[in-house]
């Protein structure tokens, strides 16, 4: 098959990397030709230092280089997905699957990134592919599984066998709501996780906050008309674990600057593109539409567009009306 990626970040480069090892012709296409030149010229790229890029990978900046392509992974930043959607209008056909890997909320619609694609691309199947796969890992060939969400079951089932491998394993599943809105909120619970290391608190409250941050993510996604189950899943309990405690997670880093007291503006500027930040702002709005009650997405809210006190927040938390843990 001929698969190309749209975007020459640390992710776009491992997926190539990976469908180049699965015997695929591969393509990565980046907007910026400086950028493609210099990933040439040294034979990496620098998000991903270390990991040689196969010669047989073309890398160009050229949008003809596009067509004929069997699939298409959209691994641009968030914020271009729906500009990138829209140019590929001109360079595929209705047969080829488009992959969104992006992770959040379209800041202004609150529409899953697998919508903004489909919006602009109505007549190809759309798969969301996600779950616990930092990059640097993947790129280093570390044994990884995700999930390949579609309505279209067999448009999953090909990026399943297109891009499965002995280091890199894909479940299938068609509960697309469930499995992006995990995506999603899990870099929220992240940036939390951050700010209790950043407090230099203890294993117990980062079990406890995973614990009550997949059921908040779990509450919303069904309210959004998601599967419970989803959220137990490699896309939900998976991905969540691996944001919350790994170090190459920007969220966590950056929940950790500002539990040592950074400012979240200086915090975001030393760690860049933080997803968490702005997936915040749409969940809470999100639940306030659907009527959910999400606790630490609130206290975060307050911590990252309102300046309360971190200290202040944890003792929100903890002292808030007793429950019981299941209903």
């Amino acid at each position: 098959m001929k698969i190309t990626v749209l975007g020459s970040g640390g992710w776009g480069t491992a997926l190539a990397i990976l469908s180049n090892d699965c015997s695929h012709q591969t393509v990565i296409w980046g907007k910026f030709p400086q950028e493609i030149e210099n990933i040439k010229r040294t034979g990496e790229n620098p998000l991903l230092k270390g990991v040689k890029i196969p010669k047989e990978i073309l890398l160009t900046s050229d949008n003809e280089q596009i067509r004929n392509s069997d699939i298409v992974i959209i691994a641009t930043p968030s914020f271009a997905v729906q500009e990138t959607a829209e140019m590929l209008k001109d360079y595929i056909n209705d047969n080829t699957i488009v992959v969104s890997v992006a992770k959040g909320f379209e800041k202004n619609t609150l529409l899953r990134f697998s919508q903004i694609v489909s919006q602009s691309l109505p007549n190809n199947p759309v798969v969301a592919l996600s779950g616990p796969s930092h990059a640097e890992e993947v790129g280093r060939k570390i044994p990884t599984s995700i999930v390949s969400a579609s309505e279209d079951i067999k448009a999953a089932k090909t990026i399943q066998e297109a891009l499965s491998n002995d280091y890199f394993r894909i479940y299938t599943n068609t509960d697309v709501i469930g499995v992006e809105i995990g995506a999603a909120l899990k870099n929220i619970i992240a940036v939390a996780a951050g700010i209790i290391v950043g407090l230099k608190l203890g294993d117990n409250s980062i079990a406890a906050l995973i614990t009550r941050g997949i059921n908040e993510m779990s509450k919303l996604g069904v309210a959004m008309g998601a599967k419970a189950q989803t959220f137990a899943g490699l896309s939900g309990i998976g991905d969540l674990v691996v944001t919350c405690t790994s170090a190459h997670s920007r969220n966590r880093s950056f929940g950790k600057l500002v539990g040592e007291g950074v400012d979240v503006a200086t915090a975001r500027e030393k760690v860049g593109t933080v997803e968490g930040y702005f997936a915040c702002d749409c969940a809470k709005k999100l639940s306030e539409k659907y009527g959910v009650e999400m606790p630490i997405v609130n206290e975060c809210y307050k911590v990252l567009y309102e300046n309360m006190n971190v200290k202040d927040t944890v003792k929100n938390l903890m002292t808030r009306d007793r429950k019981q843990e299941i209903f």
